[in-house]
């Protein structure tokens, strides 16, 4: 089923819209939420979560891209839940690892996500994206988006993982120059 169906069947409040969501994109959107979360029942629930959220928001929401969308509501309870369960401790993992590395640009108070998520300084970060080449875009993207490991993301680009860490360096670079130069204290 096409994504315009589906976002149709939501605006139409048929329960129906669920069940297509869950198989375009539930692989999608689980492994996301796992990538985040780094356990399967908890990634499980982040998707059933994102599938009620879908409900909750479609109407008054329209989707222009549905896949977009589900990834946004997903990474956003997948990082609530991963806050929640690491209030009191400061493990490993991707996640961690992933945030530290972009607190050299954007700071680094307890409340970097909620700074992340204000669309003002997402619009800024995204101005600074659009200026680079595609595939650093893209490996950046994966780094911090879809909290991909730079292994991962070197096969996918068929580089070494020393080159991928050399380009996010870069771009962070280029992302902290870009944001002192927007006015942001860092």
């Amino acid at each position: 089923m096409q994504d315009e169906e589906i976002i149709e069947l939501y605006i139409d409040r048929d329960e129906r819209a669920i069940h297509q969501t869950a198989e375009k994109y539930g692989g999608y959107c689980l492994e996301l939420a796992d990538r985040i979360l780094k356990d399967r029942q908890d990634a499980q629930e982040t998707v059933n979560d994102t599938w009620l959220r879908a409900w909750q928001t479609i109407p008054p929401q329209k989707p222009y891209a549905l896949k977009l969308y589900l990834a946004k509501i997903t990474r956003n309870i997948a990082f609530s839940r991963y806050r929640a369960q690491n209030a009191r401790k400061r493990g490993g993992g991707e996640l961690v690892l992933a945030l530290d590395e972009l607190a050299e640009c954007v700071g680094t108070d307890d409340d970097l996500m909620e700074r992340v998520a204000l669309q003002d300084l997402t619009a800024s970060i995204g101005e600074m994206l659009e200026t680079l080449p595609l595939r650093d875009r893209g490996i950046f993207i994966r780094r911090y988006f879809y909290v991909e490991d730079t292994a991962q993301i070197a096969r996918y680009y068929g580089m070494k993982e020393s080159n991928v860490l050399m380009v996010l360096s870069r771009v962070r670079k280029k992302l902290k120059a870009h944001l002192i130069m927007e006015g942001y204290t860092l």
